[in-house]
């Protein structure tokens, strides 16, 4: 059989091993989102913040696409918005499939390859006038550009997740930052949830929420987030093609 059109490569995030570039790449298969699992980003957007554990249900997930993804940091200003706002978040990459059937949280950690920093950028008012309608709200999140990842560290490179904490400074400014310490569901609670809706599958990317903090991006600006002691990602905004 001939494929009628070129069919295009995966999307693949670098590597670095010892603080170093490394020849290996990392293919994405897809890119799952987590929303709200910061308490305090949850209050900023006006949602409910659970008192406890057993209040939490269930966790709020939505897709990007893999092609979204931005490896050089550099972002052109998306079309058809006025207001783009940045996220960071961690971002947790799986280098093994899991089991067949409902994915045990003690051993979901064996499946994580590494982790990165990335920022789920998002048209805000899109978003916004989807939600008010209830309708879906794909074009505030799943559009071109809207998905910066920094290289991936091995996850053995990385001490207790708990006890680190992420940035983001636009121009030089701190906007956001938080503690993993913070976050409503862990990684394993997140892999956990998600293999309740999906087959988890090696390449698939998770983002895994961002703190308070979230604000506009515009053309000109620049940002670096950081993983603390692990990774950072520079990055700007260029005007596009259709800055309106």
């Amino acid at each position: 059989m001939t494929d009628v059109i070129a069919a295009a490569p995966p999307s693949r995030l670098p590597v670095r091993e010892g603080g170093q570039p490394s020849s290996r790449t990392f293919p994405v298969r897809r890119i799952y989102c987590v929303g709200r699992n910061f308490a305090d980003h949850a209050r900023e957007m006006g949602a409910a913040v659970p008192s406890s554990a057993a209040d939490r249900g269930n966790p709020v997930f939505f897709c990007k696409p893999a092609d979204a993804l931005v490896l050089d940091g550099v972002v052109p200003y998306p079309r058809g918005t006025r207001e783009l706002h940045h996220e960071v978040e961690l971002v947790v990459a799986l280098g093994a499939d899991a089991p067949a059937g409902l994915l045990d949280p003690a051993a979901a950690g064996a499946l994580v390859f590494g982790y990165a920093i990335g920022l789920d950028l998002t048209r805000r008012d899109l978003q916004a006038t989807a939600k008010a309608k209830g309708l879906p709200w794909d074009t505030g999140k799943a559009f071109d550009h809207s998905a910066p990842v920094s290289a991936l560290v091995p996850a053995a490179e990385v001490s207790d997740l708990a006890t680190r904490t992420l940035t983001l400074q636009v121009n030089g400014e701190t906007r956001q930052h938080g503690a993993f310490a913070d976050l409503i569901w862990t990684v394993p609670e997140i892999l956990h949830e998600l293999s309740k809706l999906y087959a988890l599958r090696a390449g698939d990317l998770v983002f895994m929420g961002t703190p308070a903090g979230v604000g506009p991006l515009v053309p000109g600006d620049t940002f670096v987030a950081r993983l603390d002691g692990v990774i950072e990602l520079p990055g700007r905004i260029e005007p596009g093609d259709a800055a309106v």
